[in-house]
Order: structure tokens, then C-alpha cells, then sequence
């Protein structure tokens, strides 16, 4: 066989697909478009299932794909195997009610034995133990030897998850040879030794499982085939380890010449620490590629915890500071080519792990610390698992993942009370719960009552500001309330309306219902299974099931919602051009007051991207452009270039709001009709929300000219307090400025000259217990930095000398604990020393073995904590 790389591969089998007229596609995102159930997709056809279902027509009948997949259920075995590994390259073909069986296999015997050129003889398959059709097609089509067509039962040669589609499956083998083999006659694929390596699977999708466990079969059959790329490779190559393959091999490379470290010949552990970095590189680059984010939850912990166990391993490798967006660089050589979007994100990838990798470098080096002094207590008393406790503070207080507690625990031959842990963790979300969780304010919720409506509430609210509607039915604290009257409050339910319920950040409208003799007002509008409700304040009159009413919005409340709707389409595609391509919506809220915009992006947006947002978005506004609005297919949108917002569902018509040629977007909120309606925007503040998320706020129209008097009103208060005119509130505020920083430096002289004088009266303080001289003393309204100051000089001129400090600024309490370098050799440690002494005052802390510090929250236990110092000398 000829030794041919593994982008060499991916190509010969894409293009060989598409000469057997299969459309090919490009990888989908690692993130899933339609599928709630996965979090990442982790196999070829996971992003097929809406074809295989016949939920969604295909691009074409036959379809090709090398689809980027992530599993980490194996998380553990990566860098111990020569296989595991978390990132992944899936060749798949496959038919959609087109060809079968036959036409899989042929062409898949043609694929290997004529363009692999794979030696015949070295080829096995196996087939489901009932597939006669099967067996005909290997042994009478593609001619192989009936004694290598091995015939296997239902757990390894047929596929179902539940009920639905499913079907028997091939598996095509590769014979290693004798020496991976266990010596057995009867060595063949299914054999638990390592000579045969499976390398490529053809579902054949033939069957229905019925909820009675019956089968029936499928009018339309497809097939589903998938095959390892990095398993192909490593026979092509003829290696053993898919960290041994060209483009894996490439960045491992760049990992043992960073580390200084041999790898190979069984240097354990460094060899499995290069190989995790190795696998867990590759996927962050790729996961990183397709806009997940490092966060607390979901994808984004994912890809938090293979980075940061990465980066771990780098620590255990002697790895000086930060380095794996350095590595990155080399998967996207390895892989920019086959995917474009790495080589064109990749200064977003470099930056995004950069600052993930900078972070947690403390938070690694804190946890590391407080694990090792847990393990060792557990020695000492014998025992091998530690508290669900500890370990909880450890994720919660410090921000350490479990995960990797647990895997530095089993390094040292211990482990995780487990249950004790969920304990404390579902305690902590309960109690978030029960604070987010609030009665209804009303008293009365839809859903505790019995409505009987037919058909769905027709809006109307896109042509019309009023309109007619029939009252389908009124619920309020009253059961069953047919009739609602002066003073009551209700939610009652029309055929046809104006008023848009609250929906894709678009807040409801506000307005009044009425008829003769009938006016309330409306508070606000949901939508209740298609259904619009009404919630209302009857001012007076009584209104009953039946009658009609108009309905009439506040035309200026829509107006002005509907400027801040317009403009937030506007900031969502000025971020993208300004801050980048990266940019996602994560979240909005339009009102009549303003908007707010979450986006996903890596650290704050700078003030000259601001200036640059809120300029070009202003420029849109004075170029008047036109807002059109369009009703298409969903296909249609998506191959216009609409932005969809993800996880948002989607019927199969779909409404576009397009902004000019500048933004179009799927919307179902109400919008102006050109952009130079809006006026202008302005944008108030720039925050962060959560872990990769940014917020921006800003105001439209009126909304400008508010922020605008209020900071008039500002600058005028600030002239009065300065007692100076509005042009000389800068000039009077940088004299303050100057002149507060003048006293404070003469403050700090004042103090450290206060400090050298009585630096020998405080040092006579100290006692002498076996051979060490303990300095206990407590200070007011000094900092840490003046605490330090002290112990420094004392330490710079004297040996043997333990400092424990205490101040008091306030309510808080502060302790300090130093520890002079000779004493340091024979075992003293501050950070283990001050967590004992903080803790007789109600608090806690830690640091390095010379110098720690700890806050408290009992200043009258400061005398307490003091004596606790002298019982640890």
C-alpha cells in the first residue's frame, strides 16, 4: 500500500463519492443547528437525522460528508490509548431512499481495493448474523472467501436506538497480522484481540422498531455509512497510534520541542500528558473554530474542561506560562486547508484560548496546592477518599473543576465521595431556585384554569395600530369567569389583534380595549398556545365572552419600540464588522425605553470599537436606507444569507427583515419602515453579563435627546458643587485629583517613616518560642501593602522570625503571616499556618510557604487567632 496523509485521504474519498454522483458537503458546525438532544455533534450522520427522518428534504438523494465530531465519554482513556481521543474526523456516504445495499458495499470494495489500493487478502467483513442479502452481495458480487465473512449477532452488527429506523450493518476489517494477534485458530473480527481493526461501517436502514419491539419495513431504505478518518490513516501510515499519524504527529511535535521532553519508549506519565494535550488542542481549536465559547455550562464547559486539563498537563510538563495558543497555530496548518474557517478565525481562536489558558493559571496553581495538602491529610490518617465537602469549596470558592480534582486524586491512588458532592451542589441549586422562584402577582396563572378555545389568535398587528376583535374567552381570579367588570383585573382572549404579545426580546404593546359602555387598559400581552393574552384593567363598564371590542395600540409606544427594534438589527451587524465575525446574538431586549443586546465575545468591547459601532450604525440612519420585509421558506432564507438566531425555532414559513443591502435577519417583531426613522442611536454602556458574554445598552430617537439633558443636568451639579462654570468643571476636577494624590503620598511618607522609627519597638515585641522568634501584633486602618511594607524590612535584616499580622480597617479584618527564608527549610509555612490562624476569627485564606494572607470577619477574635499562632510554633 502506498503511505498517503490523512488530508491526502480525506480528499480521494470525497472525490470518489462525487464521481459516484453524491453531492458533497462541507463539514456542519460542531455546534447542532436543529438537534436539542446533542450537545456536540459526535458522529457523521448526526447532522443528517432531519434527512434520514423526512422532516427535511436533502440537497440531493446521495450525499457525501467528512464531518467534524467531538465525544469526550471516553474522556479518561485519552493519552493512556494509542486510539482514544476526543476530536475526530468522520468520512460518511450516504443514500436517502436512493441506492442500497449492493450499490454500498461495491462501491465501498471499489473505494478501498482500487483507489487505497489495500491489499484483498487483508480485508475481512462482518454482517449481521440474519442478512442473507448481505452475505450474497460480499461473497457472490465482490467475490470475497466465505470463510472471511464473518457473521455476528444483533449487539455488534445491527443498529437501533429505540424505536424508529433501524437496521442490520457490514463492517469491513483490516488484518494487522499474526504478531497483534492472540495465537487462537479461530482469530477473526470479533475477536477481543488486537489483529483485525474495524475501520469502516454500512448501516443499511431497512427497518422500523414499533413500540410492541415488532419490525416493519421501511418504504424508502437508506444507507449510512461511516468511516474513522484518523483509524484510516493509521493503517495507511502503517502505525500503530493515531498520535503517530503526519498531521497529529505535526502538532505533538510542537509540544515535546516546547516542553524540552522525549516522548516515546514508554516514558509514562510524560508520554500521556503530551498526548492529551495533543487531543485536547485539536479540539479546542476546532470547537473554538465554530464559536463555542469557554463557559460554566453546556458546549462551553466542554470545551473549558479539555482546555483547561490540557493546560494542566502542560504544568506537569514544566511548561512555563502560556502556551497552547501557540500550539493551536500548528492544528490549523495541519487542518486549515480542509477547513477554511480555522485559518480565518485564527487570530479569534489564538486570542479566546490566550485568555482562558491566562486565567486559570492561578485558579490550576491554587487548586493543585489545596489538593496535594488534602491528599497528604488523607495519608496521614490513612484513608483514600475525600470529602464531597472539600471538594465542592474547591469547584465553588475556587473555581476547580471536579473532573480534575477527581483525576488528580486517582493519580495519587484516591478518590471523590461523589455523593456527597451532588449533595452540596443540588443543595446550592435548590437555594438559587427557591430565590429566582416567585408567586404569580396576580394570584391566578392561565394554566390553573380550565379555557376552552378554538383555533389560535390571528395577529393583524403588522397592517394595523386598530382593529376588531371577538373575546374567545376571560380568565381572572374568579373560576370560570365568563364576564369581567369596573376595577377588576382579568386576561381575556380575542380571535384578532393589533397588539403584539411578548416575544423575541420585542416587548408587548400597550394600549386600551373598548366598546360602548366598555374601556380598559391593557398591561401587558402574552402568548398562550397561539393565543394572545390580553391582561387588562377594566376601567369601567362590563365585558363579556362574545363580545366584540376595538382594540387600539399607542401608536407612539409602537413607534418607539419599533425604532429600537430596527436599530438593534443595525448594532448586531455593526459588531460583526467592527468586532467580528464571531459576534452571536445571546440574548436582546427591545422596549419603548431602549434596547439591550447580549453577544457572545471574549473580553470588553474597546472604546474606539464602540466609537466605531455606534458611528457606523448612525451612518445606516442617515443613509435612509429602506426596511423590507419578506416572507420565504426557511431553505430560501438561509441560502439568501439571513441570520438565524440559534436554538430559536423556526416554522416553515419564516419572516425576513432586511435593512438595505447592510443587515437582513429572520424577525417576527414589528419594525419601521426606514432606517432613518429611528434618528439616532447612542450607546449607553458596555458590561459583561456572564463568561463570554458582553451587553450593550443603548437608546434611539427621543431616547438620545433624554441622555443628553441628563448629562446636561449632571454638568451643571458638578459646576455648582465645584463652584465654577461649565467650561471649568475639567480644569477644577484635575486639581482636586492632583492634590488628593499629593496628600495621599504624604500620607504614605507620613507612615513609613512612622514605620522605620518604630521598627526595633515592634520587633522587641516578638517572643521567642523553641529557637523562634513569633511577632504577633494588630494594626488600624493599615493595608495589606503597609502590613508587607513592615514584615519586609524586619525580615530583610533578621533570621529566624515568623510574622503574624492582624489589621482592622472598618468592619474588616485582615491577617498577614511571613515567614523568613532560614525557617522556611526546616518545614515553617505560611499558607498552611494562616489558614488555621484566620479560621479562629471566622475566616480563611491561603498562600505561598513565606508570605500568605486571609481575611476574617471577628475583630474581637484577633487575640484568639494570635494564641492559635504560637500553639503552631
Amino acid at each position: 500500500m502506498e503511505k498517503l496523509g490523512l488530508n491526502q485521504l480525506r480528499e480521494m474519498f470525497l472525490n470518489f463519492y462525487e464521481s459516484k454522483e453524491h453531492y458533497k458537503k462541507k463539514s456542519f458546525s460542531l455546534v447542532p443547528e436543529k438537534d436539542k438532544s446533542l450537545l456536540i455533534i459526535n458522529s457523521g450522520m448526526a447532522p443528517l437525522k432531519p434527512y434520514f427522518a423526512g422532516l427535511e428534504t436533502p440537497p440531493s438523494k446521495r450525499m457525501t460528508t467528512c464531518q467534524k465530531c467531538i465525544r469526550t465519554g471516553d474522556i479518561e482513556n485519552v493519552g493512556y490509548t494509542s486510539r482514544h481521543g476526543t476530536f475526530f474526523e468522520m468520512l460518511g456516504s450516504f443514500s436517502f431512499g436512493d441506492y442500497f445495499k449492493t450499490e454500498s458495499i461495491t462501491w465501498g470494495w471499489e473505494f478501498i481495493t482500487q483507489v487505497l489500493k489495500m491489499p484483498e487478502d487483508k480485508i475481512w467483513a462482518t454482517i449481521y448474523e440474519e442478512d442473507d442479502e448481505a452475505f450474497t452481495i460480499w461473497k457472490e458480487v465482490i467475490g470475497m472467501p466465505v470463510e472471511r465473512i464473518v457473521r455476528l449477532g444483533k449487539d455488534d452488527n445491527f443498529w437501533e436506538i429505540g424505536t424508529g429506523p433501524c437496521g442490520p450493518c457490514s463492517e469491513i476489517y483490516f488484518d494487522r497480522g499474526e504478531k497483534y494477534g492472540c495465537g487462537s485458530e479461530d482469530c477473526k473480527p470479533g475477536c477481543d484481540c488486537d489483529r483485525y481493526i474495524e475501520f469502516w461501517n454500512h448501516v443499511f436502514t431497512q427497518f422500523s422498531k414499533e413500540e410492541d419491539g415488532t419490525y416493519s419495513n421501511l418504504a424508502h431504505p437508506n444507507i449510512d455509512t461511516g468511516m474513522g478518518l484518523e483509524r484510516l490513516a493509521c493503517i495507511m501510515q502503517g502505525v500503530d497510534s493515531i498520535f503517530d499519524i503526519d498531521t497529529i504527529k505535526y502538532i505533538l511535535d510542537a509540544i515535546v520541542a516546547k516542553s524540552g521532553v522525549q516522548y516515546g519508549d514508554g516514558q509514562f506519565p510524560t508520554d500521556v500528558s503530551i498526548r492529551i494535550i495533543t487531543d485536547h488542542i485539536r479540539s479546542v481549536t476546532f470547537m473554538i473554530g465554530d464559536g463555542i465559547i469557554p463557559s460554566n455550562e453546556g458546549r462551553g464547559y466542554v470545551l473549558r474542561r479539555l482546555l483547561r486539563r490540557a493546560a494542566r498537563h502542560g504544568k506537569l510538563l514544566n511548561i512555563e506560562g502560556a502556551f497552547l495558543a501557540e500550539i493551536s497555530k500548528k492544528v490549523i496548518e495541519a487542518s486549515g486547508q480542509a477547513y477554511p474557517e480555522l485559518e480565518e478565525k485564527k487570530d479569534y481562536i489564538f486570542k479566546i484560548i490566550t485568555i482562558e489558558e491566562e486565567k486559570f493559571s492561578t485558579t490550576i496553581d491554587q487548586g493543585t496546592a489545596i489538593i496535594a495538602q488534602y491528599v497528604e491529610e488523607l495519608k496521614a490518617e490513612g484513608q483514600t477518599v475525600l470529602s464531597g465537602e472539600k471538594v465542592f469549596k474547591l469547584h465553588d470558592t475556587y473555581g476547580f473543576p471536579l473532573e480534575l480534582t477527581q483525576e488528580i486524586l486517582e493519580e495519587n491512588g484516591c478518590s471523590v465521595d461523589i455523593e456527597e458532592f451532588d449533595e452540596h451542589m443540588n443543595k446550592q441549586k435548590e437555594t438559587a431556585r427557591a430565590a429566582r422562584k416567585s408567586a404569580e402577582e396576580d394570584g391566578w396563572a392561565e394554566d390553573n384554569l380550565s379555557v376552552s378555545m378554538e383555533g389560535t389568535t390571528e395577529f393583524t398587528g403588522y397592517e394595523k395600530v386598530t382593529d376588531q376583535g371577538v373575546v374567545k374567552a376571560i380568565i381572572s381570579a374568579k373560576p370560570n369567569a365568563a364576564s369581567v367588570g369596573e376595577g377588576e383585573d382579568a386576561k381575556i382572549f380575542l380571535d384578532k389583534t393589533p397588539f403584539y404579545a411578548e416575544s423575541g426580546g420585542q416587548i408587548y404593546d400597550c394600549g386600551t380595549i373598548y366598546n360602548d359602555g366598555f374601556m380598559a387598559e391593557v398591561l401587558d400581552v402574552t402568548k398562550v398556545q397561539g393565543n394572545f393574552a390580553h391582561k387588562i384593567k377594566v376601567l369601567k363598564g362590563q365585558l363579556h365572552v362574545g363580545d366584540t371590542v376595538t382594540a387600539a395600540i399607542s401608536v407612539t409606544n409602537r413607534n418607539s419600540i419599533a425604532r429600537n427594534h430596527t436599530a438593534t438589527h443595525l448594532l448586531q451587524k455593526a459588531l460583526k464588522e467592527v468586532v467580528g465575525d464571531h459576534v452571536h446574538q445571546a440574548g436582546s431586549s427591545v422596549t419603548a425605553e431602549g434596547l439591550r443586546f447580549d453577544f457572545s465575545h471574549y473580553e470588553a468591547v474597546s472604546k474606539e470599537q464602540l466609537a466605531a459601532v455606534e458611528e457606523l450604525v448612525n451612518d445606516k440612519i442617515l443613509h435612509f436606507l429602506p426596511v423590507k420585509v419578506e416572507e420565504m421558506s426557511m431553505k430560501e432564507a438561509a441560502d439568501s444569507g439571513a441570520t438565524a438566531l440559534f436554538g430559536e425555532k423556526y416554522g416553515d414559513t419564516v419572516r425576513v427583515v432586511s435593512v438595505g443591502d447592510f443587515s437582513k435577519e429572520l424577525c417576527g417583531g414589528t419594525h419601521v419602515s426606514n432606517a432613518g426613522l429611528i434618528g439616532a442611536l447612542r450607546i449607553v454602556s458596555e458590561t459583561g453579563v456572564a463568561a463570554g458574554v458582553r451587553r450593550i445598552e443603548a437608546v434611539t430617537g427621543l431616547g438620545v435627546l433624554k441622555k443628553v439633558e441628563e448629562s446636561e443636568e449632571l454638568i451643571h451639579a458638578a459646576s455648582d458643587i465645584l463652584k465654577t462654570n461649565r467650561s471649568g468643571v475639567l480644569a477644577k476636577i484635575t486639581n482636586i485629583s492632583e492634590e488628593a494624590k499629593s496628600l495621599k503620598k504624604e500620607l504614605e511618607d507620613l507612615k513609613k517613616s512612622a514605620i522605620s522609627s518604630s521598627l526595633d519597638s515592634i520587633l522587641a515585641e516578638a517572643k521567642e518560642i523553641k529557637n523562634v522568634k513569633l511577632l504577633t501584633k494588630a494594626f488600624t486602618d493599615y493595608d495589606i501593602n503597609d502590613l508587607r511594607a513592615i514584615s519586609d524590612d524586619i525580615k530583610k535584616n533578621n533570621k529566624g522570625v515568623i510574622v503574624v499580622f492582624a489589621s482592622q480597617v472598618g468592619e474588616k479584618v485582615t491577617f498577614m503571616v511571613s515567614v523568613t527564608d532560614d525557617l522556611l527549610e526546616k518545614g515553617y509555612h505560611a499558607g498552611n499556618m494562616i489558614k488555621q490562624i484566620a479560621a479562629a476569627a471566622g475566616g480563611g485564606g491561603g498562600g505561598k510557604a513565606d508570605m500568605a494572607q486571609a481575611g476574617a470577619k471577628d475583630a474581637s477574635k484577633i487575640m484568639d487567632a494570635f494564641k492559635v499562632a504560637e500553639s503552631l510554633i
